[in-house]
């Protein structure tokens, strides 16, 4: 995509990455949330569950789903997740306000009995792998990886400790999300 196709004027005068226009949630997320560097265990804890669940879906199914998956997963309370039992999985997987994956819900589970196997904070963990320099900002969309030697490395550090569906391009869209990287393009009122 072109330079000058990467950003667009949004109605309140401010230009924004061309895919934060097509919805309000998106807006607001880009706005908001996306590239705001992300702490603590289950906030990152949630970051990479719903990345998960996006795998092979449009982000904005699972943001228009998010308060249903909070609400499902116990707010992502590690503890409370891990201690999931199979009659929990069977209710879930009958749960329409999510998405009804079994093998993407028991991954869950299964990462946050992970996360509490690790010896360390998972939020330490995952931002341990943010590149060293930083690349610069993207001009447009078109300079923007879908996996990097630093997403290909976390994804093989969580699944060696047990995590699944933590593959190298789900792992670079979380550092996206979670701020570790700045995909915000140039000309972007958040490219700052």
């Amino acid at each position: 995509m072109p330079p000058s196709e990467s950003i667009v004027p949004g109605t309140d005068g401010k230009s924004r990455c061309a895919w934060a226009v097509n919805d309000p949630e998106y807006q607001r997320y880009h706005d908001e949330e996306w590239g705001t560097p992300l702490i603590g265990d289950r906030a990152v804890f949630e970051k990479i569950s719903l990345e998960g669940f996006q795998a092979g879906l449009s982000w904005i199914t699972i943001l228009k789903r998010r308060p249903a998956f909070r609400e499902a997963f116990a707010n992502f309370d590690i503890e409370t997740v891990a201690s999931f039992s199979d009659a929990t999985v069977e209710e879930l997987v009958q749960n329409p306000a999510i998405i009804r994956h079994r093998g993407k819900i028991t991954a869950v589970i299964g990462n946050a009995r992970a996360t509490l196997q690790l010896g360390e904070s998972l939020s330490d963990l995952v931002w341990s792998f943010r590149p060293d320099p930083l690349p610069p900002r993207p001009a447009s969309f078109s300079d923007i990886p879908a996996i990097t030697a630093e997403s290909t490395a976390l994804s093989n550090e969580l699944r060696r400790r047990g995590f699944r569906f933590v593959g190298p391009t789900t792992m670079y869209a979380l550092m996206q999300s979670a701020g570790i990287v700045d995909d915000h393009v140039e000309g972007c009122w958040r490219a700052v």
